[in-house]
């Protein structure tokens, strides 16, 4: 029988199954071992975290970028109202 739409039926839920391709439980716990005993002993994983942007670096390019986007709303504006009284001109004065 054809799919007939009604208006009483709930829809389907979809379901998401997700399973892992490649899943090493050894390694796994290795790795949660070795983080453990680095964090008892004040290790951190890895290399430490150095941030590239200092302070007060990213409020400087947000106001540039505010800035930059005034001047090019202004300048849109402004070529807007240019195109605007032209047409206006050539509409009565002509």
């Amino acid at each position: 029988m054809a799919h007939i739409p009604t208006f009483f039926s709930k829809p389907k839920y979809k379901r998401f199954h997700y399973s892992p391709r490649y899943y090493d439980e050894q390694k796994e716990d290795l790795d949660q071992r070795i983080r453990q005993i680095e964090a008892e002993m004040g290790v951190e994983h890895g290399k430490a975290y150095i941030p590239k942007i200092r302070k007060g670096q990213m409020g400087s390019y947000v106001n540039k970028y505010r800035k930059r986007q005034s001047r090019q709303s202004n300048l849109r504006l402004f070529v807007i109202i240019l195109i605007l009284s032209f047409g206006a001109w050539l509409l009565f004065f002509r």
